[in-house]
């Protein structure tokens, strides 16, 4: 990748429209081998930059999904205890104990990788997503500054175990708590923001080419008005491209052909009882009737 221009291109080519502010981040972070940290709302595509840059350096995507209460045993490695249990058992039968039997059953052959384990031993560098790592607690967020730190990771049965290669980590936050100075300054920063007019289009055009122009306007230009109305949940670039295929896939060459099938659709983009309250079919209509 010989530019930050080259690399949104390549990223235009799988489908994902990055802004020029994303594409120099990410190029940024893959040319000094750090870690880019991407925060947003919800929807807005950050998880989908960690598939598109696998699919372009043709390499694996590792996901880690962070969550209250994620600990090491999950995200790194565990023991599988239970093929533990049948060798002691099997080693008690045959009358061997002791060191021997400690040994072996702490050894490779009885280790669980997890995520980030995984992660650093591939021979070719993996992708390595830590999605919505503000969801788990800052006793992980700290290890975690560790793992990033030195790219090795400590078994105390087996020692160190340090990096193959070094992976090309993403990691995404949606401001559910706030993330330490320590994790922001080891990380490069973008914020991926709700795109633009012409930018969703693009989006909109890449993935359902089949939509003429005339509705795309008018489901992007809805989409928006969607957006700066008061919702619990504002709809995302997912939900659009869902609305888009059920406008298309009905038939619907006019969002304001049909109010009642225009008022189904809706649930591609409302997903809570009072998003649906706050958006009326009447209200939907009119939105309908400005976008263009």
């Amino acid at each position: 990748m010989t530019d930050w221009s080259t690399l949104q291109a390549e990223m235009a080519d799988e489908g994902y429209v990055a802004s020029d502010d994303l594409a120099m981040a990410l190029h940024i972070a893959l040319r000094l081998g750090r870690p880019l940290l991407l925060e947003g709302a919800a929807g807005v595509g950050k998880t989908e930059v960690a598939r598109v840059l696998s699919a372009i350096r043709a390499t694996e995507l590792i996901r880690l999904q962070c969550y209250e209460g994620l600990d090491a045993a999950h995200a790194i490695y565990e023991w599988n205890y239970q093929r533990q249990l049948l060798a002691i058992r099997a080693a008690a039968e045959d009358g061997e104990t002791g060191r021997a039997v400690e040994a072996r059953i702490f050894s490779e052959e009885f280790l669980l990788e997890r995520p980030l384990l995984r992660a650093i031993r591939q021979k070719v560098p993996p992708v390595l997503l830590i999605d919505e790592i503000d969801r788990a607690d800052e006793e992980f967020e700290a290890y975690l500054l560790e793992v990033l730190s030195d790219f090795q990771i400590t078994v105390p049965e087996l020692g160190t175990i340090a990096a193959v290669s070094r992976p090309l980590v993403i990691l995404t936050a949606n401001g559910t708590r706030d993330l330490s100075d320590a994790l922001r300054r080891r990380c490069i920063y973008a914020y991926v923001d709700y795109p633009e007019r012409g930018a969703e289009l693009a989006i909109l055009n890449a993935r359902c080419p089949e939509i003429e122009d005339r509705l795309s306007a008018q489901i992007v230009g809805f989409v928006q008005a969607i957006r700066r109305e008061e919702l619990e949940k504002t709809p995302g670039i997912a939900e659009m491209l869902d609305f888009a295929a059920a406008i298309s896939g009905l038939g619907i060459a006019d969002l304001n052909e049909d109010p009642a099938v225009l008022g189904a659709t809706l649930a591609t983009l409302l997903k809570t009882r009072a998003d649906r309250d706050a958006v009326p079919l009447e209200v939907a209509q009119r939105l309908a009737g400005k976008a263009a």
